[in-house]
């Protein structure tokens, strides 16, 4: 599976899991019972699929082998989206992060990725 996997977090919640010492999530993560990651390649989609517009997100980039036995790789729901998607089964430690860096919108409304996402 993928080394580095990603997750979109509204600033204010990030800075709150800086505080805490770990990320628990949003509240749609908190009500599937994990935390939601997508590989550099599933991103964009997931993106404009659930933040289309969304304004101050960051771009949270976590090394896959630090999240141990509590990341797994799973479909969809629903299996309407191709592939295996990575799901976080307890906190995001902060340790396990590599990168955190700000998601503006673009002129079009759209979220401008950094280079490094396909």
């Amino acid at each position: 599976m993928e080394a580095l996997i990603y997750t979109l977090v509204h600033g204010a919640d990030w800075q709150a899991a800086e505080a805490a010492g770990a990320y628990h999530g949003s509240a749609d993560d908190r009500r599937d019972g994990f935390l939601h990651f997508s590989t550099a390649w599933q991103l964009r989609a997931t993106a404009a699929k659930h933040r289309a517009g969304q304004a101050g997100l960051v771009l949270v980039e976590v090394e896959a082998a630090a999240c141990g036995a509590a990341l797994r790789w799973e479909a969809a729901a629903g299996g309407k989206r191709p592939g295996l998607f990575p799901h976080l089964y307890g906190p995001l430690p902060l340790a396990a992060v590599r990168a955190v860096v700000a998601l503006p919108l673009n002129a079009a409304g759209r979220h401008d990725f950094p280079a490094s996402i396909p």
